[in-house]
């Protein structure tokens, strides 16, 4: 089985950066959370590959791409993007021309992303989008209804939910209220969500099993060929490992062709990056 972690952070500290500069992951990680960190965590947790995505002001697209020019079997990328920038539309056009990009991350837990996600405010950006075949990741939880509505009218626009359609920054039983109602997303069937995270939305330890039945209604809700795992490691409550093991071994539900799709072969698909052996 080929493993693909769906959603890792790597970056490079800023000059001068101090871990009061910004609002996450420098506490951990002050000298920046590098391929030096991430290889090794790799190795130990029987991970293969990995799509690394910028955290926010931590780093930056060119950072990322250098990550994968250094190892271009394991590491590519989904590139973020500023939807104020005044050339958005130019640098759509020639998004997925860019070495080992996979497609694009846009987040939308707060404003003024929050309100115009589906105000008609980025129209030209969903149109975009949708004409130039990019892959999409999009972090849109707390808001199930309006991201039904809007994916509902956009069927030729495949769409990767992040992390379980958890509120950004959710943790523990409080993170589930409103998972019956975000399911119903699952009706469209050009919507696919990444079941990363999972184990922060525990209040257990491994085998996390207060989410378990939360996981078996997402997974009946999706289906495994539309579920991508991965960890969003420098956030991750437990071990690299706990979270494979999670999907490998905990949940009893899930058959060995399901464990294939979840665990690499669904990413492979949705995103274009092939499964071949590595070296």
């Amino acid at each position: 089985m080929l493993v693909t972690d769906a959603q890792v952070h790597v970056w490079l500290p800023k000059p001068g950066d101090t871990p009061a500069d910004h609002n996450r992951g420098t506490e951990q990680w002050p000298d920046g959370h590098g391929t030096e960190h991430l290889l090794p965590a790799m190795a130990e947790a029987g991970v293969d590959r990995v799509v690394a995505v910028p955290p926010g002001d931590l780093g930056s697209n060119a950072q990322a791409r250098g990550f994968c020019e250094q190892y271009p079997d394991r590491i590519k990328m989904m590139g973020v993007f500023n939807l104020q920038a005044p050339d958005g539309l130019e640098q759509l056009q020639g998004w997925m021309a860019q070495p080992h990009m996979l497609g694009l991350r846009v987040a939308f837990n707060y404003e003024p992303y929050r309100t115009w996600f589906d105000d008609g405010s980025l129209d030209w950006f969903w149109d975009a989008a949708e004409r130039l075949h990019i892959p999409l990741m999009v972090l849109a939880g707390a808001m199930p209804d309006r991201v039904y509505r809007l994916l509902e009218r956009r069927p030729g626009l495949p769409i990767i939910l992040d992390h379980l359609g958890r509120p950004s920054r959710a943790s523990g039983a409080g993170s589930w209220a409103d998972i019956k109602e975000f399911v119903k997303v699952a009706r469209l069937p050009h919507v696919s969500l990444k079941v990363t995270s999972a184990p922060c939305y525990s209040d257990e330890p491994y085998p996390f099993r207060d989410i378990h039945d939360h996981l078996k209604l997402i997974y009946d809700s999706f289906g495994p060929q539309r579920l991508l795992w991965g960890s969003d490691l420098t956030r991750l409550r437990g071990t690299y490992r706990e979270c494979v093991l999670l999907f490998q071994e905990a949940l009893p539900f899930l058959s060995a062709e399901d464990k294939e799709w979840i665990m690499g072969k669904a990413l492979a698909e949705h995103l274009n990056w092939p499964e071949v052996a590595l070296q």
